[in-house]
């Protein structure tokens, strides 16, 4: 009989399952592991148990544990039974940890998002302790092919069982019908963001929301799934409004630039020369639909300087946030895009200026020998907002 694999033991936290799917003689569960003494039996009941709720009753299962906790080896079990049986519609869900219901919201501040590989479960345990403000569990780039089924597996499971430390859940699937596939694992459990990359067209985005309504629905989630729709093409940029305005539940628009540079036969540079046409339509097909803008990733971990010198950079074209992969990178980040103490120093100034004219039925607002318009108030109370958003300053600052 043909034997599936799924995992290594390479990484911490992770395993290695075989299944050998049999026609007779029960189940043979053999089990591989350094704490054999503490959790040997634990594991083999564990696998037993997943197996019975995956309605498998005859097969051989081998596994080399290198620390995985219950729902990365239940994942890993599920993942090669539906290999071997395609048609498997069952499920090995862990117990649901209620302190997992948490919400997100449209006006949620996304400065930093970090990155984590679907299949990596040991970056998952204690990516919320870097304080980013969104925690994405990765389907797409970072998966190799042999791997998605697990990795789709592993996440959902990680989105029921592990607390993240309150950060925003988001996930990113994969493009097409692979994407569909997951959206059907993801939505009921506990997730607030999709990303979807490469979209290039309104269609997409419909053909998301309609499968998004229909799992909800057969699921039960009342609470809406955000979209983060990820323009990585020509086609896509020349496409953004329709795309920013193409769903209800967008509230962001991202940019991808390794791929829009590769579409267009150049290469990403640090001045950002090549793409300063496609980000600033980002910026204003988002602002003109309401959404947030964000940046795309910087790929040089190692580079601070240039780092900072990038978001500095995104900042200033007006983005919102900007994408990371390493913990390195969230402070600066975060950083970057709070407002400084001289910044909500002066905008403090405005508003009590704006204030103090409204009440006392000015049509000219001053601050000092300078007048004040609109759009400087509406840009001081924004500074307001993130800064009370983010601890810099208190909601009741006026009474203070």
């Amino acid at each position: 009989m043909t034997s599936f694999t799924s995992g290594n033991t390479q990484n911490k936290s992770d395993c290695r399952v075989e299944f050998t799917p049999e026609t007779t003689g029960g189940l043979s569960i053999s089990v591989n592991t350094k704490v054999e003494v503490m959790y040997g039996d634990s594991i083999r009941e564990l696998s037993l148990d997943t197996l019975h709720e995956l309605g498998i009753e005859h097969g051989t299962l081998q596994i080399d544990d290198a620390g995985a906790l219950p729902f990365v080896i239940m994942a890993r079990i599920e993942a090669v039974v539906k290999t071997a049986f395609p048609d498997c519609k069952r499920a090995a869900l862990p117990e649901w940890k209620e302190f997992c219901r948490y919400k997100s919201s449209r006006e949620h501040l996304r400065r930093s998002r970090l990155y984590i590989p679907g299949n990596q479960p040991k970056l998952m345990l204690n990516a919320g302790l870097h304080k980013p403000d969104g925690i994405i569990l990765d389907l797409e780039d970072s998966v190799a092919p042999p791997e998605k089924l697990s990795a789709r597996f592993i996440v959902r499971n990680a989105l029921r069982v592990i607390d993240f430390f309150g950060v925003e859940r988001l996930v990113r699937v994969n493009q097409g019908a692979l994407g569909l596939a997951d959206l059907e694992e993801i939505v009921p459990h506990n997730v607030h963001l999709i990303l979807l990359p490469k979209i290039e067209t309104a269609d997409q985005m419909h053909q998301v929301d309609a499968k998004i309504a229909e799992v909800s629905k057969r699921c039960g989630r009342t609470e809406p799934v955000f979209l983060m729709p990820i323009i990585e093409s020509a086609l896509g940029i020349l496409n953004a409004l329709s795309i920013a305005t193409a769903s209800p539940n967008n509230v962001a628009l991202a940019i991808g630039l390794e791929d829009y540079t590769a579409d267009l036969g150049t290469q990403r540079t640090l001045d950002g020369k090549e793409s300063f046409f496609a980000r600033s339509m980002i910026i204003n097909a988002a602002r003109a639909a309401g959404l947030q803008p964000i940046d795309t990733v910087y790929s040089d971990v190692a580079d601070m300087v240039g780092l900072r010198k990038s978001v500095e950079q995104s900042r200033a074209m007006g983005f919102d946030g900007i994408g990371c992969i390493h913990p390195r990178q969230i402070a600066p980040i975060n950083e970057a895009f709070t407002p400084t103490e001289d910044e909500i120093s002066k905008a403090k100034r405005i508003v009590v200026a704006f204030d103090d004219a409204q009440k006392r039925g000015l049509g000219v607002v001053s601050l000092g020998s300078k007048m004040i318009d609109p759009p400087v108030v509406k840009r001081a109370v924004r500074t307001i907002d993130m800064a009370v958003a983010y601890g810099k300053l208190a909601a009741d600052w006026k009474q203070s």
